[in-house]
């Protein structure tokens, strides 16, 4: 018999299997990396947000706060509405008092306020939340 050197059909088929392989990893590898960097970028913006939100609160007159909280029975004065500028992006503001009403004589001296960013990651709604207490001065 000859010795005879070449690539068979086997040899072939197998690389092309362990390259396909590969391929296949580094690509999920990439979109996993990217997936999770959106959400990261996607989670970050809303929590700037959020923070933004309860700053701008903070700034504005404690009377107005009040005003606010009773504009509506259940204290809510902002609808999950979309932020302007930022497409995608929905926050709900709500206000409550902080102090328990059936001890305090004064209720309205202390805010709860929450602020909720949500925003849509792969079909499913995500949320952020952070709260603030906020009072009157004297």
């Amino acid at each position: 018999m000859k010795n005879e050197k070449g690539y068979t059909g086997i040899d072939i088929a197998i690389s092309v299997v362990v390259l396909f392989i590969f391929v296949s990893l580094i690509a999920m590898l990439s979109y996993r990396l990217n997936s999770t960097s959106k959400e990261i970028e996607l989670k970050s913006e809303a929590t700037f947000l959020a923070i933004e939100e309860i700053e701008a609160i903070k700034n504005i007159n404690f009377a107005e706060i009040q005003d606010r909280s009773k504009a509506n029975g259940n204290s809510q004065y902002l609808q999950a509405e979309e932020i302007e500028g930022k497409q995608g992006f929905y926050r709900k503001i709500i206000i409550e008092d902080y102090a328990d009403t059936k001890k305090d004589k004064d209720p309205g001296l202390v805010k709860k306020i929450i602020v909720q960013i949500k925003y849509q990651f792969k079909g499913k709604e995500e949320t952020i939340e952070l709260s603030t207490i906020v009072s009157k001065e004297s």
